[in-house]
């Protein structure tokens, strides 16, 4: 199978956060970024028009020892080429983390891991596409 589509390039990143409210203040109100979706009162989606950043609130335990990136993601440029990248990854043997699916915004993605273990989110997401 050959390469899909190139990506649109690395323009996500989610973080782990034990302050949900004072990291959405230094990247909303100090950084500039606005808030593109609240899902529920553990999760915040920023952008700057071009990007998305993904706040995650977790507990001091998990905080205290867990990473604080949560995961990477690269953009593309259609639903379909989520399937395509998830069936040319998984040929090449890489792990996959979560089949693919559609979120209740529209987006649609999958999870892997790079070979360190660092998780990578392949993701159509339509309001970076407008």
């Amino acid at each position: 199978m050959d390469r899909p589509a190139a990506t649109l390039g690395l323009r996500h990143v989610a973080l782990n956060v034990r302050d949900l409210k004072i990291c959405e203040h230094f990247y909303v109100d100090l950084l500039g970024m606005a808030v593109e979706w609240r899902p529920d009162a553990d999760n915040v989606y920023l952008s700057s028009g071009n990007d998305n950043l993904a706040l995650h609130r977790v507990d001091e335990a998990a905080a205290a020892t867990g990473q604080r990136l949560d995961h990477v993601g690269f953009f593309i440029a259609s639903p379909e080429q989520v399937d395509e990248w998830h069936a040319f990854l998984k040929q090449h043997d890489v792990e996959i983390k979560a089949t693919p699916r559609t979120h209740r915004d529209g987006a649609r993605s999958f999870y892997c891991a790079d070979p360190e273990g660092a998780i990578v989110q392949i993701i159509f997401h339509p309001p970076m596409l407008a």
